[in-house]
This record gives structure tokens, sequence and C-alpha cells, in this order.
């Protein structure tokens, strides 16, 4: 067989054209990661005896405290990689028109589905007048807004999304209960509390926006990484990855500020550690820039010099 026949064969069986974009297999195995962690997380939830928090050290193990904590990588992840996928698409032809299209409609109906048939699969419960605004609420919110801005230069973006992140516990403060009537959108900007939207219909905010806005503003900035050369995209991924990890160890350890829940000294040394490492889990600025940036990096070191991947 001819080697050009070969390479039509090799392009076919990993769903590709000679004119299409090959998919950055990093991206989709951390992307199948959080997923895998994701349900290992449900399951204990569904299938534990333990009838406590799992981060609470007065009660918990080690192995239950993990399997709680490194689930705090999903949301994050899944967000920063809907963020550089946004961006990929335009690489794949879209026009700046069609995906901020895409994105409006892609969120609102994510907000939808959140609102309604999630609700209903937690509990199976009709008559329930009430719903949590969880993951899929944050994603989709995050891909409406992202839709607004993404016809602005991708530096603006860049510096939005890091304002965002690394600035939002500026404002832990301020409370819905000071700005009166329109104490509802701070609640859904940044507070974890019930609001009534409608009389009648409770909602409860999971997942307050603006860290998570941010989240995927800077994915998307971060997509331009991917047009690098490669061995200039590694170093820097790499160099990017260790300084927010010494950034997150140093600011952490100050308790001064990024987290609102402080950590401690406990009664011995391993629980001492998982203090030090259990963050609040919407504070973005300590899940994102550690367990992503980590965990990124070191699959970028794995699949890096494969010379099938683009990446």
């Amino acid at each position: 067989m001819e080697k050009s026949n070969i390479n039509q064969l090799v392009l076919i069986a990993n769903n590709q054209t000679p004119d299409r974009i090959p998919r950055i297999i990093s991206i989709d195995l951390l992307r199948g990661l959080v997923m895998v962690l994701m349900t290992l997380d449900h399951v204990r939830g569904f299938f534990s005896n333990a009838d406590f928090n799992p981060l609470d050290l007065t009660q918990s193990n080690i192995p239950l405290f993990l399997t709680r904590w490194i689930t705090h990588l999903c949301a994050p992840t899944f967000i920063f990689l809907a963020g550089i996928s946004a961006y990929l698409s335009l690489k794949r032809g879209k026009t700046k028109q069609q995906l901020s299209r895409f994105l409006l409609l892609r969120g609102l109906w994510l907000v939808f589905l959140d609102l309604t048939i999630v609700r209903f699969s937690w509990r199976f419960d009709l008559s329930r007048i009430f719903s949590a605004a969880g993951v899929l609420w944050a994603i989709g919110c995050s891909m409406i807004f992202l839709a607004a801005i993404i016809y602005l230069p991708t530096r603006i973006i860049a510096t939005i999304g890091i304002f965002l992140i690394v600035g939002h516990n500026l404002f832990d403060n301020v409370q819905a209960e000071q700005l009166g009537n329109i104490g509802w959108i701070w609640t859904i900007l940044h507070e974890q509390k019930m609001i009534e939207p409608i009389s009648g219909f409770r909602l409860f905010i999971l997942y307050p926006l603006i860290p998570w806005i941010g989240v995927m503003a800077l994915g998307y900035a971060f997509g331009t990484l991917f047009e690098m050369e490669k061995e200039r995209r590694l170093q820097l991924l790499r160099n990017i990855g260790l300084s927010t990890i010494a950034a997150f160890i140093i600011i952490r350890a100050t308790n001064i500020y990024g987290d609102p829940n402080p950590w401690s000294i406990q009664s011995n040394f391993p629980n001492t550690l998982l203090s030090f490492i259990d963050c609040h889990k919407s504070s973005a600025f300590s899940t994102l820039f550690t367990n992503y940036t980590r965990s990124s990096n070191i699959i970028t070191l794995l699949f890096g010099k494969n010379k099938n991947t683009l990446f």
C-alpha cells in the first residue's frame, strides 16, 4: 500500500481529515481525568456510610479526606478547558460572531438544564419549589459572559480573567444585606447563599459567578499558548506551573488573603498539611492555580514529546 494511502487511513482512524486540525490529546485526557474524579466524589457521597463532611479533620481520615479534596480540581478544570476550547474553535474556522452566538446559546441551555433537569435528577421530586445554581449554571453563565467579551483584544480578556480570579477575595467583607434591594445581584456574583428571585421559589447560589467567569476568560486567553512553537510552549507552561504553585504556598502560608478558611496547626503533621491544602472550593485562586496548573503541566511533560500529537 502506498504511503499516502496509509496516512489517509491513519487520519480516518483518528477521526480527522487532511484539512482538520488534530485534537489536542493532553486536553482531552485532562478532561477525562476530572470526569473520573467527579464520579469518584459522587459515588462516595451516595454509597459511603460516613455521615459527616469528609473534609472535617476532627472526624475524617486521610484517604476519605483526599477523595473529596481531589475533586476540587473538577469545576475549575472544566471551566478553564471550556475557555481554551472556545479559543481553539476560532482556529478551526469559526468567526468570532459565530463563536459568540454559540457560547450564548450553549450557556443559556446549560443554565436551563441546571435549574430544571439536573435539579429533578438529584431528588426526583417535582413538588419542591427550590433549585440550586450548580456547576452547569457556572459554566453556562461563564459562556454567556465570554460571548460578550471575545471581541476585545486577548490581552484585555486575560487581564479581566486575572483580576476576577485574584481580586475577588478583596470583596469578601461586602455582604448582600448591606446593598438593600440589589443585594440578590451581589449574592449571584459573590456570595454562597439562598435567594428568592420569585415569590415562592428559592434558589441556592452554590457557585457565585465572579471567580468562575474569570476562570473561563483566562482559559480563553490561555488558548493562545497552543499557537506557540512546542518547545517554547512547554517551557512557558513549566514556568507558569512552578510560579503559581510557589505563589500559592507563599500566600496560603500567610493566612492573610486568597481563601476564607484559614489553615491551622493540627494535632499531627499530616493533618496540618491537609488543613493547609484544604481551600474553599469557590476560591478559584487556590483551586485553579494549584490543582489545574500542576496537573496540566504533568500531562504536558508526559505527552509533549509525542510526535503524533500537537501538545
